[in-house]
């Protein structure tokens, strides 16, 4: 059988040098049939980057040059990063002229020029991250141009007489792009969309999901397999499987006010060594099989992404909001993690089953802290029957969390902005989000499940895929030191350990949130990875993602993979090759789209501040500094959750000086000095509703 594995074997056992095709084909004696696999294998496997076609047409593994693959961050100064796909390897930096018209999140072949400043070049483009941009048109005497709204994509599109369409100058519009950058051809395009001037905070948000690319509707095939999946869900997804039947087991689902689509729901027990929990996930898995219309579509938008007055969802609603959803007093297919914890919270054995549940109540997160933190009595009055249960959770979080802390997890408690909307869709206030017991909770117990499961996979030698987070960068841990040191006793930063220290002795000081801030930089981004490295911000040696299938297209694979090792007890050679061979690029795609959904739902909150403040310019306001760059303050306010920038030049009373030791800003002749939490009076001078960005003077 051809495949990625024999060719790699090839060129470690056989020979070891580059080669041609017919040469392949005459060593391994293969005949015309396998001769043409071969060719599709090797065109896959330089589409991956994990292998090199040189000059002469000879192939040759990527890990025998100075070449290394991965995905390309590009900064809005024209220079970027390469974040190799090789866990534990540093960034690669690319100088602006090195970049070769690679945009943000392009799939990219890297030739190492400097591997001690870790300096590369960007010599192929792999896999393209965009297809389209959105910009303004800037029509001049002798051409069209679209200059791109996303300071990243280092280039303007040239767009063809024929392919203005009813465009104008200065309108914002979408083009599709015709022809990428190349060493003798310019990047051209074709405008398909113009995007009228946003009237009201809804049609931002639209405005933004045309940027983004983001799907609205599902193709009609898709739809048409979800309302039959729902009208037919008894027999639904393939052969009925045995299921364990947990009806009778006291469970409750805890979400927020506004969920609809609820993914886990749990359940426990005290028992003689400790406690017995039962965390269960929506069986999607039964319902959507692999290549199925609704599965393709799901691979390819990768994750739900939410905002603040809608949802675009992985999975049609039929599936996100009915059939899989864990609904209150209805049966419902789930995936069951059992696990029993001892009483300082060490896990004894772990189970994995098909089961059907029926949740008691769908609770809030407002709610069981009002139970188990506020004691509120009509909250307790109202769900007594469940009381001993809350109590017994609340007592494992305690114990999991303390457990998990002490071996060194990192504990990020960053504030998060929430919007609220009033009746018409135009935001009201923007607050901080409480992340209570409650959500501690339900963390806790998803962090268990994910664990167990991945552990369980990989004491298999299962393929399958992985959340891992890299150890950070030494060179950006020193950078942060500087900083940190004269904020707190720990003097080094290497363990995890150490980064867990830091955080609990910056905590309840002005300087926690930057220093929190920070210290997330100045690690690695978690993404997803077909080989277990283990999470660095978890202190988990192993770990996955499981509880979550109807939001994240990997938990959906991991469900499948569970399901197929406990059916057939031990995979085949030829399955496991098979999901070796797929599982690379679903990591790769899964990390992308999570990232693309990132950055969509930060520019729906920025859009949604603009709106809420533009009213208020000339109005005052008490904020404090939230951080310090040479450029100037970013300052938060106090009465709502609301950024803003007093620029360096915007001081006008001194010339003010950055200090990157005390990590402030200062007057050269009055000495007056900006750090970290003061407190100050500042006004709305400018709202900048096409750059979503607000403007303080003090």
């Amino acid at each position: 059988m051809v495949n990625k594995q024999t060719v790699f074997s090839f060129f470690k056992e056989k020979i070891k040098k580059p080669v041609s095709f017919k040469e392949i084909v005459h060593i391994t004696g293969l005949n015309h049939s396998e001769a043409r696999s071969l060719k599709k294998v090797l065109r896959g496997m330089l589409r991956d980057g994990d292998i090199i076609l040189t000059k002469k047409g000879l192939y040759v593994p990527a890990e025998d040059t100075n070449l290394v693959t991965g995905y390309f961050e590009a900064h809005k100064d024209g220079y970027g990063f390469v974040i190799t796909e090789k866990p534990g390897e540093r960034d690669f930096f690319i100088p602006g002229r090195a970049t070769s018209g690679a945009m943000d999140n392009d799939r990219v072949v890297v030739r190492v020029e400097n591997l001690h400043k870790r300096e590369g070049r960007i010599i192929r483009i792999t896999e393209r991250a965009h297809t389209r941009i959105v910009g303004k048109l800037d029509v001049t005497k002798t051409a069209s141009y679209v200059r791109p709204k996303n300071k990243s994509i280092p280039f303007d599109l040239y767009i063809p007489p024929g392919d203005k369409g009813p465009a104008k100058d200065g309108d914002t519009v979408i083009a599709d792009i015709i022809n990428y950058p190349a060493d003798k051809r310019p990047p051209a395009g074709r405008i398909v969309k113009v995007i009228k001037k946003p009237e009201d905070p809804a049609s931002e948000v639209e405005a933004i999901i045309d940027e983004f690319n983001i799907p609205r509707r599902f193709p009609k095939s898709v739809a048409e397999e979800a309302k039959t999946l729902s009208m037919a869900a008894d027999g639904a997804g393939g052969p009925e499987e045995k299921r364990k039947d947990l009806r009778e087991l006291p469970t409750v689902t805890i979400d927020g006010e506004r969920a609809k689509d609820f993914d886990d729901a749990v359940s426990i027990k005290l028992t003689e060594h400790g406690y017995r929990l039962w965390v269960h996930i929506a069986d999607v898995g039964f319902y959507v099989p692999w290549d199925s219309v609704i599965d393709l579509e799901a691979r390819k938008r990768g994750t739900s992404i939410y905002f603040p007055d809608r949802v675009t969802p992985m999975l049609p609603k039929e599936l996100s909001e009915d059939l899989c959803s864990l609904k209150p007093k209805v049966q419902r297919f789930a995936f069951t993690v059992e696990m029993d914890f001892d009483r300082h919270g060490a896990l004894l054995n772990s189970k994995f089953y098909p089961s059907l549940i029926k949740s008691d109540e769908r609770m809030t997160y407002t709610s069981v802290k009002k139970i188990l933190i506020d004691n509120d009595s009509h909250e307790r009055e109202k769900y007594n029957y469940l009381l001993p249960h809350f109590e017994l959770m609340g007592e494992l979080c305690g114990v999991l969390r303390k457990k998990r802390l002490d071996r060194g997890s990192l504990d990020f408690d960053l504030p998060e902005p929430e919007v609220l909307l009033d009746m018409q869709g135009s935001p009201e206030a923007i607050i901080r989000s409480e992340r209570n017991f409650a959500h501690i909770l339900i963390e806790e117990f998803m962090i268990a499940a994910n664990e167990a499961v991945a552990e369980y996979l990989a004491r298999l030698e299962v393929p399958s895929l992985y959340r891992i987070h890299e150890e950070p960068d030494p060179m950006k841990l020193e950078d942060i030191m500087r900083v940190i040191r004269p904020m707190s006793r720990i003097k080094k930063l290497q363990r995890p350990k150490d980064f867990s220290l830091l955080l609990q002795n910056i905590k309840g000081k002005p300087e926690e949130e930057i220093v929190n801030y920070m210290v997330l930089r100045s690690l690695k981004q978690a993404r997803y990875f077909s080989v277990n490295v283990g999470h660095f911000g978890l202190a988990s040696e192993c770990y996955t993602h499981f509880t979550s299938p109807i939001r994240r297209y990997p938990d959906l694979v991991v469900h499948r993979i569970l399901r197929e090792t406990l059916q057939k007890t031990r995979l085949s050679d030829k399955r496991k090759q098979e999901l070796e061979k797929l599982l690379p690029d679903i990591a790769f795609n899964s990390s992308r789209t999570e990232r693309l959904s990132d950055e969509a739902e930060k520019e729906v909150i920025n859009a949604m501040r603009v709106w809420f403040m533009k009213d208020k310019v000339g109005e005052e306001f008490e904020g404090r500094v939230v951080n310090i760059t040479p450029y100037g303050l970013k300052i938060r306010l106090r009465d709502f959750y609301v950024d803003g920038f007093v620029h360096v030049s915007y001081l006008t009373d001194d010339f003010y000086e950055f200090n990157e030791r005390a990590f402030s800003l200062s007057g050269k002749n009055t000495k007056r000095s900006f750090t970290i939490g003061k407190e100050l009076k500042v006004r709305i001078d400018k709202v900048d509703m096409e750059e979503r960005t607000v403007i303080f003077g003090i």
